[in-house]
């Protein structure tokens, strides 16, 4: 039978199957998380670097079981004639950055890794096999090829099954870790992205919550996949954030879905929910047309960078009662039904309305944006 190899002697149909297995949700989620909160997914900082130490070690302990036939602590390793022996650790290049990693050791000193081997110090396409892994898309076979192609190792599908599961088992202690009790900032959003279900490209829902601590820093709660965004949905999520440890919320940003803002004060009934001023004018966008758009984000402008409540009411009835305002009446009816979830912000200094008028400050550089009394909290309940 004939093989198509490629320029650089891979065998192509492997490569093709090895491409298709990154198409799951949990991959798609993932990324989208990273692009969202600008978090960086490579480097010596980045998460993949976090996720290689955690998967490598757990891998390595599945090898030394599946050597030793029997786990840490079993009876039946009793006068078997090789047991554990510590660890040696060992710093390994990849193209994230090294990683530094504790390598378990046997007595008689037979232990040979298979995916760290001896005297080896820099790892292939070490993201390729994490993420392929936390795919769960992947057969026993393909994982089996991928391997192989990131490694240029045979390993036996007892242990690549065993490898799995033990990446399954980060994925769930990710999901399911604690959280902070309170956090002064905290976006929710979703984002629509494609993802390969079944072997057809779908649109999913990716529901995203980043939250900034007392400290300033940014962290991504959690991630979850549904097939639609709805306020019945965002409820399971708050409330499964409840039971992870989080307690109050004192300011949070989300967009205008209907029922949001009544989920998250249901779970969290001291928080000041700040409607996002960015998908606001959206909302009210849609019933202008295409040549007077400009002119319309113009006129309201003033609503959202007013000094104050009363300057905003005195700005949107000028939008109201002006020729475009007339013109375009559904337009001003979005900014009078949402009035109430957009008018908190604006009793905050500007240093604070930066950060809170728009799901999209979930950035990185964050922390520099918020003032010193909010990094070292406000009284929970509210601000």
């Amino acid at each position: 039978m004939s093989q198509d190899i490629g320029v650089d002697g891979r065998d192509v149909e492997a490569s093709r199957r090895l491409a298709g297995a990154f198409d799951s949700s949990v991959i798609d989620a993932l990324l989208a998380n990273a692009q969202a909160s600008g978090t960086p997914i490579d480097g010596v900082d980045g998460l993949l670097n976090r996720m290689t130490k955690a998967v490598i070690e757990r891998a390595l302990q599945v090898e030394m079981t599946h050597e030793l036939g029997y786990e840490r602590g079993d009876p039946a390793g009793a006068g078997s004639g090789n047991s554990r022996n510590g660890y040696s650790a060992k710093t390994v290049a990849t193209p994230n950055g090294p990683v530094t990693i504790n390598v378990p050791r046997d007595r008689n000193g037979s232990f040979e890794p298979k995916i760290v081997p001896k005297h080896a110090r820099r790892l292939g396409q070490i993201d390729e096999m994490v993420l392929s892994l936390y795919s769960r898309g992947m057969t026993t076979r393909d994982i089996e090829a991928h391997l192989r192609e990131v490694y240029g190792v045979n390993a036996s599908r007892e242990l690549i099954s065993n490898v799995t599961d033990v990446v399954v088992d980060e994925v769930e202690l990710w999901r399911n870790r604690p959280v902070d009790e309170v956090y002064p900032i905290v976006y929710v959003d979703g984002i629509r992205i494609k993802v390969r279900d079944q072997g057809v490209v779908t649109v999913k829902v990716a529901h995203l919550v980043i939250g900034i601590d007392v400290e300033g820093r940014k962290h991504a709660l959690g991630i979850w996949i549904a097939e639609a965004e709805g306020a019945k949905f965002w409820l399971s999520v708050l409330t499964e954030l409840r039971n992870r440890g989080l307690r109050d919320i004192l300011i949070c940003c989300c967009d205008g879905l209907t029922g949001l803002p009544e989920a998250i004060t249901t779970v969290f009934p001291n928080t000041v929910v700040q409607t996002c001023v960015v998908h606001l004018i959206r909302a009210a966008m849609r019933f202008v047309s295409y040549k007077d758009r400009r002119k319309v984000a113009a006129a309201l402008k003033p609503i959202y960078t007013a000094a104050t409540v009363e300057a905003a009411e005195m700005a949107l009835l000028g939008f109201a009662e002006s020729d475009l305002g007339t013109k375009y009446p559904a337009a001003v009816a979005t900014w009078e039904n949402t009035w109430e979830r957009f008018i908190p912000f604006l009793a905050f200094p500007e240093t604070v309305r930066k950060i809170i008028y728009t799901t999209s400050r979930a950035s990185p550089h964050v922390r520099r944006h918020v003032p010193g009394w909010l990094r070292w909290g406000a009284p929970v309940g509210g601000v």
